[in-house]
């Protein structure tokens, strides 16, 4: 399952999920103001390891091992 922790104001979550759509990875979006540890936005969390911001290189590299 992947995770996107987002706030309601952060400009790169909403391209991050809009990115995601257009590949059609389907995600769980997650308040990140009710998640203890998470400090910055966006974080993506698939199989365990949180990628903090929308670091394609690094999220396809995750999505890969699925």
């Amino acid at each position: 399952m992947i995770k996107v922790y987002t706030t309601p104001t952060c400009a790169y979550c909403h391209a991050l999920m809009d990115w995601l759509d257009s590949k059609g990875i389907e995600y769980v979006e997650m308040d990140a103001t009710k998640e203890e540890g998470i400090t910055s936005v966006p974080v993506t969390e698939i199989n365990g390891e949180r990628i903090v911001g929308f670091d394609r290189p690094a999220i396809k590299r995750a999505l890969k091992n699925l």
